[in-house]
C-alpha cells in the first residue's frame, strides 16, 4: 500500500522517538508544567494567544508555549529526524500529517471521548491520509476551510452581475468585468501556493477526489486526468492583472481590500485579512463553478487544523487537558468566529453572513476535499504550477508532475 511505502523514510528517523519524552516540554522552577504547541499557520497566532491565555488562567499550573515558525512543515520534519516532537501540534490535514501518523509518533485518540465530538466526515478525510490498513485516529480535526471565489459586492452589483452557476457563466462575468475596465481576478502568484487555490477547485471537480489513489495504483496520470484542468487554469490567469507573478499574498489582500479586482480566488482565511485592511468592504463568496453542470460543482473543503499530540510526551495528562479545553464548543466557536473558519466540532457553526453563498454546500454535503492534500509530500506542485503559468507548456508541465510523483514513490 502507498501508506506503507511513504512511512518507510519516516519510520527510520522516528525510531527512538519514545526516548524523546521531555525534549520539548518540562517543568518550570516555579512548579509549572510547560507544554509546547506547534502551529503551521501564521494567520491564527493572535487567536491562539487569546485562547492560551484563557486556558492558563483556568489552569495556572500549566504553561503553553506557542511555536509558529515560517516554513513550519519543513521545521516539523526536521524535528522528527532529531527525535524532538512537540508536545502538542495544530497542523494541516495534509500529507505531512499523514506521514507523522504513519511514523508512529502521534497519540491514538480512538478510545478518547474527544473524537466523538468531531463530524465523522472530517475524521474520514484525515483517515485517508494514513495507511488504510492502519487502525487508529491520530488527530482531532478542529477547523475546516474552503476554497471560494471571493467578490467585491459593490463592483459586482455595479456591473450588474449575478452569481454564476456554470463555467461559461463565470467566464462571461469575467469578460464583462474586463470590458468595464476592471481587473477581473486579482492574482497573488508571487506566493506560489496561492495558485493552488484555483488548481484544487478545478482538479477536485474535473479529475475527481480519488485522483491520488488512482495515480498511486497506476490507473491514471496527470496527462490523462488534468488536461482540462490545465486549460482552465490558463483561462483564469488570462483574466488577471499585468503583474500576476509579482504580487504576494499579503499585498494582494491589501490590494483587493482597496478596490483592485472584482474577484479573488482564495480561501475563507483571507477574509479576516481583507477586512483588517478595509473594515467597510462588502464581500461575498461562491464556489467556483468549474463545469457547466451545477449539480457537479462542489465546494472544495478540507481540514485546516488537526489537533494532536506527541504520544510520548512526558506530560500526557496536561496535554490532554489543553486538548479538552480546545475541543469544547465554546472554545471552538471562538476560534471559528475569529478565524472566519468552519468547525469540525459537531454543532459549532459559522454564522457570518459573508458565507451565505457557500452555506448550502455545507448543509447539503456538496463538498469535495483538497486534491493536493493527497499529493506526496515534497512534490512541490505549487512551484511547478507557477512555472506552467509563466511558460504555458501544458504537455511538459503535466508530464513533469507525473515524473516527479513517480520519483517520490520509487524512493519509498
Amino acid at each position: 500500500m502507498l501508506g506503507k511505502k511513504l512511512a518507510k523514510s519516516f519510520l527510520s528517523v522516528a525510531i527512538g522517538a519514545s526516548i524523546l519524552a521531555g525534549c520539548s516540554s518540562g517543568g518550570d522552577s516555579d512548579g509549572k508544567v510547560t507544554l509546547q504547541l506547534f502551529s503551521n499557520k501564521s494567520e491564527n497566532i493572535e487567536t491562539y494567544k487569546g485562547l492560551i491565555k484563557e486556558f492558563e488562567e483556568k489552569n495556572p499550573d500549566i504553561k503553553i508555549k506557542l511555536d509558529a515558525p515560517p516554513e513550519a512543515e519543513t521545521v516539523l520534519k526536521t524535528r522528527l529526524t532529531k527525535n524532538d516532537i512537540p508536545d502538542l501540534m495544530a497542523i494541516g490535514g495534509n500529507a505531512t500529517y499523514g506521514e507523522l501518523a504513519r511514523a508512529g509518533v502521534l497519540y491514538d485518540f480512538s478510545d478518547s471521548e474527544l473524537i466523538k465530538t468531531v463530524q465523522p466526515s472530517y475524521v474520514d478525510m484525515i483517515g485517508r491520509l494514513v495507511d488504510p490498513d492502519e487502525e487508529g485516529s491520530f488527530g482531532l480535526p478542529y477547523a475546516t476551510n474552503a476554497n471560494a471565489v471571493i467578490y467585491n459586492k459593490e463592483k459586482f452589483d455595479a456591473l450588474g452581475l449575478e452569481v454564476p452557476k456554470t463555467w461559461d457563466e463565470f467566464v462571461a462575468a469575467l469578460d464583462k468585468a474586463k470590458a468595464a475596465g476592471e481587473i477581473p481576478i486579482y492574482f497573488t502568484l508571487k506566493d506560489a501556493w496561492t495558485g493552488m487555490i484555483a488548481w484544487n477547485s478545478l482538479g477536485a471537480n474535473i479529475a475527481g477526489e480519488e485522483f491520488a489513489e488512482k495515480k498511486n495504483e497506476g490507473q491514471t496520470t496527470f496527462v490523462e486526468s488534468y488536461d482540462e484542468v490545465a486549460d482552465k487554469m490558463l483561462t483564469l490567469t488570462s483574466y488577471g492583472h499585468k503583474n500576476n507573478m509579482g504580487v504576494a499574498y499579503g499585498d494582494g489582500n491589501n490590494a483587493f481590500a482597496s478596490g483592485k479586482g472584482v474577484f479573488y480566488l482564495q480561501g475563507n482565511w483571507a477574509i479576516p485579512e481583507i477586512r483588517k485592511a478595509n473594515p467597510d468592504i462588502q464581500l461575498g463568496v461562491f464556489p467556483m463553478p468549474v463545469t457547466n453542470d451545477p449539480a457537479q460543482n462542489k465546494l472544495v473543503s478540507g481540514v485546516d487544523v488537526v489537533l494532536t499530540m506527541n504520544k510520548d510526551t512526558e506530560h500526557k495528562k496536561e496535554a490532554m487537558k489543553f486538548l479538552e479545553f480546545m475541543m469544547t464548543k465554546e472554545t471552538a466557536k471562538k476560534y471559528t468566529d475569529e478565524q472566519k473558519a468552519f468547525s469540525a466540532v459537531e454543532n459549532v457553526f459559522q454564522e457570518d453572513p459573508v458565507f451565505e453563498g457557500i452555506k448550502s454546500n455545507f448543509e447539503s454535503g456538496q463538498l469535495t476535499s483538497f486534491p493536493d492534500h493527497y499529493y506526496p509530500a515534497g512534490l512541490g506542485a505549487d512551484g511547478f504550477l507557477q512555472e506552467f503559468i509563466n511558460k504555458k507548456d501544458k504537455e511538459k508541465y503535466l508530464k513533469k508532475l507525473d515524473k516527479e510523483w513517480e520519483k517520490i514513490q520509487n524512493r519509498k
